[in-house]
């Protein structure tokens, strides 16, 4: 618990000085956002605000998980950082690196489009296919690996899949979300609330499965097959003090974007914890606002290529009432307790799943 502590506060109280440095940087070298013409006309007004803010939630949670194992080095049981820890943060960093790369070229072609969609995806598989081969490699001395080429929900379930159908599941997982995560920020603060909740239950999930691992637990059906929770815990933490340091200066009125920076790395934190903790498709449930968000997209340019008419206003789902005249404030913590909500739901799933069984 206490690794869990330093690392949110560290990453808290670095996100939270280094943001305002940040924006002072990026304002002087005139690294600001550009709007879309066909997006709400309210955005117009954000012209210029400072971009790439995820540079500083990416570094904070490097440095909040770096923290959390130095002050371990003064405990009588010194833990150093551990594989499935070390791959989730790989993926959250090359992730970064890909949304960076995009955030650049927009600030220097002074453009809303930054890498070609190609381009982009090429990246996100890169990294995604590195971690997908080296996520089940490295067993420890339980012959634990840090993911199983099987499914899982709650737990691991059905036949192992092999490492090529393994790999495309990643895939599909790390573009997903992503993606799904880069949709939601799109109004002042609120990728950044709502990424910040499935944090946080992960927080609770890592030290639920370290509390009644099959390593620590009595074994028998009732323990999880997890092989780092603890440090999960800890990278998820992190993170989330991170977030929550960027969201003092991101709550609306924004003073800085966190760009394709931000919300890839945060797509994939999250898809990499679900991967290692064993609760893949538990994800969709955890992370219910930003399926919804990206489900709206996919169901509008479907739509409209069927019938060449649209079902919302505008995609994503909040562009859509920002233009039903809803105040941005409004939509961003109505959609805070949506999130909050499914959050709660596979959480609580998570702890029934285990009540039957004890």
């Amino acid at each position: 618990m206490r690794d869990i502590l330093v690392a949110a506060a560290v990453g808290l109280i670095l996100s939270m000085l280094g943001t305002p440095l940040a924006i002072r940087l990026f304002a002087r070298r005139g690294y600001g956002q550009n709007i879309r013409e066909e997006g709400p006309s309210g955005h117009y007004d954000k012209r210029g605000t400072p971009t790439m803010g995820g540079t500083v939630i990416v570094i904070a949670a490097l440095l909040g998980y770096a923290a959390a194992h130095v002050a371990t080095l003064l405990s009588a049981n010194p833990a150093p950082p551990t594989a499935s820890a070390l791959l989730v943060l790989f993926l959250m960093t090359g992730l970064g690196m890909v949304g960076f790369l995009d955030d650049f070229i927009k600030i220097y072609k002074q453009r809303s489009l930054g890498l070609r969609s190609g381009a982009k995806a090429l990246g996100q598989l890169v990294v995604g296919a590195i971690f997908a081969v080296l996520v089940v490699q490295f067993p420890n001395a339980y012959s634990i690996t840090p993911a199983e080429t099987r499914l899982s929900f709650l737990r691991d379930f059905g036949p192992p899949i092999g490492l090529l159908g393994f790999t495309v599941w990643v895939l599909i997982m790390i573009v997903g979300f992503s993606n799904a995560v880069n949709l939601t920020d799109g109004l002042d603060g609120l990728a950044s609330g709502a990424t910040g909740i499935v944090l946080a239950s992960y927080v609770l999930i890592g030290n639920w499965q370290l509390r009644n691992s099959c390593t620590t637990a009595i074994l028998g059906p009732n323990c999880y097959i997890v092989r780092d929770p603890l440090d999960l815990a800890v990278v998820a933490a992190a993170t989330l003090g991170a977030l929550v340091g960027f969201l003092w200066w991101n709550a609306p009125p924004a003073k800085i974007f966190m760009g394709d920076t931000g919300s890839l790395a945060l797509g994939g934190v999250l898809a990499g914890l679900a991967i290692t903790t064993r609760t893949q498709l538990l994800l969709l449930i955890l992370a219910g606002l930003c399926v919804v968000i990206t489900s709206s997209v996919i169901i509008q340019v479907g739509f409209f290529k069927m019938t060449r008419k649209r079902i919302f206003r505008m995609a994503p789902l909040q562009h859509h009432f920002e233009l039903k005249g809803w105040a941005e404030t409004t939509i961003v913590v109505r959609f805070w307790l949506i999130a909050a909500l499914s959050a709660s739901a596979g959480l609580g799933l998570f702890y029934v799943e285990w009540m039957p069984k004890l």
